[in-house]
C-alpha cells in the first residue's frame, strides 16, 4: 500500500511541476511569456493562464488569413479535425485554402464553434492581433493571438489563454481536466497554422519566381 501511495505522489508531483509547466508554456520564450498582448486586460488575476508560441517561416500576411477564417462552417480550427467533428465543434475538415467569403472580421463579430455560442471578437488589429473574450456564469475568459515579425520572412505566432473562475473544489477539478485537453488542441492548431502559412508563402514565392 505504501508503494502505491508513493508512486501516486511521484506521478502527481511530476504532473504538477514539469508536465503542467510544459502545458502552459510550450514553445514560448521568456519574451513571449512576459510580453504585453492586446487583450491581456480582459482577464486580470487569472486562475488559469497559458502562453504557447511557434515560429512560422512566413510573414504575417500569410498567417492572418487563416486566423480570420476560423470557425464552424468556415475555415475550421486546424487542430484534430476528427476530434472537433466528434464533439460537434466542426462539421467538415479544416480548410487548406484561403476562403475569400470569410476574410472580413471585426469587433462585435462572433467566430462560431459548433451550433452553440461562439467566440466574440473583442479586439482586432489586422496582421497583428486577434482577441476573443467573454464573461458569463462566474467565468471570465480570454483567447488571443499575436503576430510578431522576427524578420522579413519569419514570424512568432503567440496564443495566450486566460481564465478566471470563482474558486470551488468543482471548478478546481474542472480546470485541471481542461488543461491537458486545451494544451493538446492548441498546440496542434499552432502546428496546423504553421503548415498552412508556410505552404502559402512557398506557393507565392514560386509564382513570383515564375513571373520573373
Amino acid at each position: 500500500m505504501a508503494a502505491v501511495v508513493l508512486i501516486a505522489l511521484t506521478l502527481a508531483v511530476l504532473y504538477w511541476l514539469p508536465v503542467r509547466r510544459w502545458f502552459g508554456r510550450w514553445g514560448a520564450t521568456a519574451t513571449d511569456r512576459t510580453r504585453v498582448m492586446a487583450g491581456d486586460a480582459a482577464v486580470v488575476d487569472p486562475t488559469y493562464a497559458a502562453t504557447l508560441a511557434i515560429t512560422i517561416d512566413a510573414p504575417p500576411e500569410h498567417i492572418w488569413p487563416w486566423l480570420v477564417q476560423m470557425g464552424y462552417q468556415r475555415g475550421g480550427l486546424y487542430s484534430y479535425d476528427w476530434l472537433d467533428r466528434l464533439f460537434g465543434y466542426l462539421d467538415r475538415p479544416s480548410a487548406d485554402a484561403i476562403l475569400p467569403p470569410f476574410q472580413q472580421l471585426a469587433v462585435g463579430d462572433e467566430i462560431p464553434i459548433g451550433r452553440g455560442q461562439g467566440f466574440p471578437v473583442t479586439a482586432i488589429e489586422p496582421y497583428r492581433a486577434l482577441v476573443l473574450s467573454g464573461t458569463g456564469d462566474g467565468v471570465a475568459w480570454l483567447w488571443e493571438f499575436g503576430l510578431y515579425p522576427l524578420d522579413a520572412r519569419r514570424t512568432r505566432l503567440v496564443s495566450r489563454n486566460r481564465v478566471r473562475v470563482r474558486w470551488s473544489v468543482g471548478s478546481w477539478l474542472f480546470m485541471r481536466l481542461i488543461e491537458p485537453a486545451a494544451f493538446l488542441r492548441t498546440r496542434r492548431m499552432l502546428l496546423g497554422l504553421k503548415q498552412r502559412a508556410e505552404a502559402l508563402a512557398a506557393a507565392q514565392a514560386d509564382r513570383s519566381s515564375q513571373a520573373a
